[in-house]
C-alpha cells in the first residue's frame, strides 16, 4: 500500500520553484503532475540549485516526450490543465501562475 508523500516546509533549499501539492480528488492524471511539478522545478529554481543549461536540456526532452501524446492523451491532458487552472483560481494562487497553467501545453508544442 502506497502513502501519499507530503511535502515538508523547509525541506527545500532557497531559491528551488516548488509547486504545491495537487490533491488526488481532483482526477488529474499523475503523470501529468509530475511532468508540471518536474518542469517548474527546472525553469523556476535558482542557478544555484539547477545549473541553467542543464535545466533547459531537460525541460527540451520533457516537451519533446509530451509531444508524443496521442490524440486521446492530449485530449485529457487538455481537460486536466482546465481542471487544474479552474483549481488554482479557486485556491487564489497568483496571477502568473495561472498564466503559466493555461499556456504550458501551447508553450510545449502541443497548443490547442
Amino acid at each position: 500500500m502506497s502513502e501519499e508523500i507530503e511535502p515538508g516546509e523547509g525541506q527545500s533549499p532557497e531559491g528551488a520553484a516548488v509547486f504545491p501539492l495537487i490533491p488526488p480528488e481532483l482526477g488529474i492524471h499523475p503523470l501529468l503532475l509530475g511532468l508540471v511539478h518536474a518542469y517548474v522545478f527546472l525553469e523556476g529554481s535558482e542557478p544555484e540549485v539547477v545549473h541553467p543549461d542543464a535545466a533547459a536540456e531537460a525541460m527540451e526532452y520533457l516537451a519533446t516526450y509530451l509531444q508524443r501524446l496521442s490524440a486521446k492523451e492530449l485530449q485529457r491532458a487538455r481537460e486536466d490543465m482546465e481542471t487544474l487552472v479552474g483549481y488554482a483560481k479557486e485556491q487564489g494562487w497568483p496571477k502568473e501562475h495561472v498564466q503559466f497553467l493555461k499556456s504550458f501545453l501551447e508553450e510545449n508544442g502541443v497548443g490547442a
